[in-house]
């Protein structure tokens, strides 16, 4: 019986270091590059499977979910986005308009100045519900990924363009015009 285990240990220790010697002389060259979205990708089973990064880059599907990106232009800070991420990575400051102060690529009329527009990539977790729910569709992931940083603070990315001061006067126009509101009520 102690005969017969041992026959089998040493047969397979040697069965898995005929096939560790079998891919490490198989690795000596390297595969062919096929691009990923081809049904011959997960074939190749010779050669070279690592991807040399900084050279070399594997293929993007076009559906992947990877960094989020911001239309502004088109953007009636609605809030939505920021109310349907799960990890409240997105920040929004809204400053209201006496009138509407323009329309997106959709139509959709602008009413809302965007004074904030944040997103925390370091506390997003890449589920594209923020993408869902937007009804212009100005937030959209990207194909970018490789955004490595040192400091959690290069991860917040800005996409509201106004300065401080744009923002001081559109709250006071915004003062001005229920001021005056109130004062024709009263009248």
């Amino acid at each position: 019986m102690i005969l017969k285990t041992t026959i089998q240990g040493f047969t397979t220790a040697v069965k898995g270091l005929l096939l560790t010697i079998r891919h490490l002389f198989a690795a000596r060259q390297k595969r062919e590059v096929v691009d990923i979205r081809q049904d011959a990708y997960f074939d190749q089973k010779e050669g070279v499977t690592t991807v040399q990064f900084p050279k070399e880059k594997m293929p993007i599907p076009e559906v992947a979910r990877y960094q989020l990106d911001v239309e502004i232009d088109d953007c009636i800070v609605c809030d939505l986005c920021a109310k349907a991420c799960p990890v409240d990575c997105i920040t929004i400051e809204a400053v209201k308009s006496p009138e509407a102060i323009g329309k997106t690529s959709d139509g959709s009329v602008k009413r809302l100045y965007a004074a904030q527009f944040d997103i925390d990539m370091a506390k997003c977790m890449y589920c594209g519900l923020c993408t869902v729910v937007c009804p212009t569709e100005c937030i959209t992931m990207t194909d970018q990924y490789d955004r490595s940083t040192t400091k959690l603070t290069d991860l917040i990315y800005g996409f509201a363009d106004m300065t401080d001061e744009e923002i001081a006067q559109r709250k006071e126009e915004w003062t001005r015009f229920q001021a005056e509101k109130e004062a024709a009520k009263k009248k």
